[in-house]
């Protein structure tokens, strides 16, 4: 309405003040410096009030998951649909700032972790865990394939307490399908910092296609 009002209403009204004044030009000077004015204020308040509005609709949601090496399980997630950006990091410790060289001694306490960012409305956080659970092996402690060390860990970091529910939820149908025909290792654990990994690191297996990946999808129900 304000777009409409601005663009449309407000020549017409100027237009026809300089019509019927004997003025002219002076006339339009002092009618249509106030209404340009308030044009303007009308047009800042709907554009501040439309991006007020998107913020509080938005959909988008974050998960921080670590399933092993970071590098095959972003080439995975990526690419599951409502997806719509990774970024690889350290997540689960209590070293601040940290790095890979710190990391990889596995003594600081974090895992190699991916932070997904996903639109709610076409993935869900309960689907996005099905997948996860698909990607990498939740029953060896401390190992993802011929990586070993708590840095390789198998973990859940919930960022609020649905998304506690959600995971503990679908762990229990993960184990009741009797698919990994095994306990299910995976920690759930509060969120505490997520560290992003070096350059090097992002996007390792686009920019190294043939690179090291010990992660693949299993064709598994697993209940979902």
């Amino acid at each position: 309405m304000a777009w409409i009002f601005v663009n449309y209403l407000m020549p017409n009204l100027v237009r026809g003040d300089l019509q019927k004044s004997p003025a002219g030009r002076e006339t339009h000077t002092l009618i249509s410096m106030p209404l340009r004015l308030l044009s303007l204020f009308i047009l800042l308040f709907s554009t501040a009030a439309l991006a007020k509005g998107d913020a509080m609709t938005t959909t988008n949601q974050t998960a921080y998951l670590s399933g092993g090496c970071f590098w095959g399980m972003e080439e995975l997630v990526r690419q599951i649909p409502g997806v719509l950006e990774t970024e690889v990091g350290y997540t689960g410790g209590e070293t601040p700032n940290a790095t890979y060289e710190i990391v990889k001694a596995g003594r600081s306490g974090h895992a190699e972790s991916l932070k997904i960012l996903f639109d709610a409305n076409r993935l869900t956080y309960r689907h996005l865990l099905f997948e996860f659970f698909r990607m990498h092996n939740p029953t060896t402690q401390n190992r993802q394939g011929n990586d070993f060390g708590t840095q390789y860990r198998s973990a859940i970091f919930y960022a609020n307490e649905e998304q506690k529910r959600t995971a503990e939820e679908v762990i229990r149908t993960v184990e009741s399908s009797g698919e990994w025909q095994a306990k299910i290792v995976t920690e759930i654990v509060p969120f505490n910092s997520f560290f992003r990994a070096e350059e090097y690191h992002q996007d390792y297996l686009v920019k190294h296609p043939q690179g090291y990946t010990c992660h693949y999808i299993r064709r598994m129900d697993l209940g979902e």
